[in-house]
């Protein structure tokens, strides 16, 4: 009863203020004001404030809103473990099998869906230009800078 009387009581103040902005000629920002007034007067009219007040005294509904809050972490904490393991469990179960069967792609000397080995050497890296070709394309910037 006391939240009606508090959300009506905002709606007529807010009501009062537009009217003095329009009086000032200042309409759209009035019309903003008038807007944001009529708001808490709807959610009384549409029974919200009434339902959100009987909620929030309630304790069945804090429990059901902890229930919630449980089986959210419940379905995040799954997800993270299903992602950080590699897929979903059919994927997992195919790539075990296939593992387990030899396959191998053409040219290639393990499993391509091992355990994650790592090749003993490493590929040859590109020989490495010479440390006055590296810093000529430094030099050049720096120069058209002034620098």
């Amino acid at each position: 009863m006391i939240a009606e009387t508090v959300c009506s009581a905002v709606a007529a103040a807010g009501l009062g203020v537009a009217a003095v902005t329009a009086y000032r000629r200042r309409f759209l920002t009035a019309a903003r004001i008038a807007a944001y007034a009529l708001v808490p007067l709807g959610l009384v009219m549409t029974g919200i404030v009434e339902w959100v007040a009987d909620t929030a005294f309630s304790p069945m509904a804090w429990a059901g809103f902890g229930v919630l809050g449980g089986a959210w972490v419940l379905f995040a904490t799954t997800r993270a473990v299903e992602r950080r393991r590699g897929g979903t469990r059919k994927e997992r179960k195919a790539a075990a099998r296939s593992a387990q069967a030899g396959v191998t792609a053409p040219a290639a000397s393990v499993p391509s869906l091992g355990q994650g080995s790592r090749p003993a050497s490493r590929p040859a890296a590109a020989p490495r230009a010479s440390a006055s070709d590296d810093f000529s394309d430094i030099e050049a910037i720096l120069k058209k800078h002034g620098i």
